[in-house]
């Protein structure tokens, strides 16, 4: 008998056609084309503490290359608990809260889909990360979007309550903020918390960029304010930290309650998170002083005044961020009608890759703003703000 033609049921699934290559990894491969300097991606290509390479290095001649336990290795796990009790505040059990991840993206996607159904909304403060927004476009839930106000990225309360419907699930918090360097307060976290636990939602912290802080701001975890430990999933990571992007190594805490469905969805996605890797993370958590992070916090508050003052220099207005490592400017005077447009542009002009601020708003929203990401050797950094500066 002849075959039936299949042709119909080959196709893409409904999401996938709108589905498009995100603005941050499409620049950086025309960066990479031109050899520029890349500014769009966190690529964060600064040298990672030696503790953290010994310990991965160590950890691989030693044998430790297969599996770890799906909820991380021991000594990573009672490393966090006690990082999150000296730096966060955030009481943790290392054998039933905590959760070592394959990124915070592999935390975040866990996450969801343990606690949200197809449908679900989740409200999300703009401007917003990209990969946050999509993923949950990924899941069929419905990001709700509640925008802040620039310069300082304040948010409304009122506007937040009011965006709160039957489906609302959850809040997303970014804090630090990617791309805003938003920092939020703690009365603003106070203000959120009470309209989480009137309405009953859950709180999701993406807290990726704790350590980078400036001008006295202060980190502050939702989880550590009153009635929100249960509610809240803290998710955080080494690959800014310690430099180690391409190491894909994040952990969150949760309560008991949410844990074992999260842990469930993480194997089920990653079965673990690289394993020898998880003994270098380990070793820079136990071995790396207070002074590591408080030197850091220095020599990026150095890199962000250095950029910003490129930035002013060339004409493109930066909005000085608060805390994280990129620089939301106004690049009106850049030829262009779109951010797109005006991102290429700037590349072609002077071999600086940033990112269209487009990717991080509403349609029709963030046209003249790029995003230029600091976290860069100072040898790079000075010749990118060179370029800049020639514009």
């Amino acid at each position: 008998m002849p075959i039936a033609s299949t042709s119909s049921a080959l196709r893409l699934s409904k999401l996938a056609p709108s589905i498009v290559q995100s603005e941050i990894r499409a620049m950086t491969i025309a960066c990479n084309a031109i050899d520029g300097i890349n500014m769009s991606q966190g690529v964060c290509d600064t040298d990672p503490p030696h503790p953290v390479i010994e310990g991965a290095v160590n950890a691989m001649r030693n044998g430790f290359n297969i599996y770890a336990r799906m909820d991380g290795i021991d000594s990573l796990r009672h490393a966090i608990a006690r990082k999150f009790a000296h730096y966060n505040a955030i009481t943790a059990d290392p054998d039933g809260e905590i959760l070592v991840t394959t990124g915070t993206t592999g935390a975040m996607l866990a996450t969801c889909m343990a606690l949200f159904d197809p449908g679900d909304e989740v409200i999300v403060f703009e401007p917003f990360y990209g990969y946050h927004v999509n993923m949950l476009l990924g899941l069929n839930l419905k990001p709700v979007i509640v925008p802040l106000t620039a310069p300082r990225w304040d948010f409304d309360p009122e506007a937040l309550a009011n965006a709160i419907t039957p489906k609302t699930r959850a809040i997303l918090v970014n804090t630090p903020g990617n791309p805003s360097g938003k920092v939020f307060t703690r009365t603003e976290l106070e203000a959120l918390a009470t309209i989480a636990i009137d309405a009953d939602l859950f709180v999701i912290t993406d807290e990726i960029y704790e350590y980078f802080l400036y001008d006295g701001h202060e980190h502050i975890s939702p989880a550590t304010l009153p009635g929100m430990a249960e509610r809240t999933i803290t998710i955080a990571g080494f690959s800014k930290t310690f430099s180690v992007t391409g190491w894909r190594l994040g952990y969150l805490h949760a309560s008991k309650r949410w844990t074992p469905s999260i842990a469930y969805f993480h194997d089920l996605l990653f079965i673990s998170a690289p394993a020898p890797l998880q003994h270098g993370v380990a070793a820079g958590l136990c071995d790396l002083p207070d002074s590591f992070y408080t030197d850091m916090r220095t020599e990026y508050v150095a890199k962000r005044d250095k950029t910003v003052a490129a930035l002013a220099d060339a004409g493109l207005t930066p909005t000085v961020p608060q805390g994280a490592y990129y620089i939301l400017a106004d690049v009106s005077r850049v030829e262009g009608s779109t951010s797109k447009e005006k991102a290429r542009n700037l590349l072609k002009q002077v071999g600086v890759a940033a990112v269209a601020g487009s990717a991080f708003f509403r349609a029709g929203k963030g046209e003249n703003l790029l995003r230029f990401c600091y976290a860069k050797k100072d040898d790079a950094l000075d010749e990118a703000c060179r370029r800049l500066r020639s514009l």
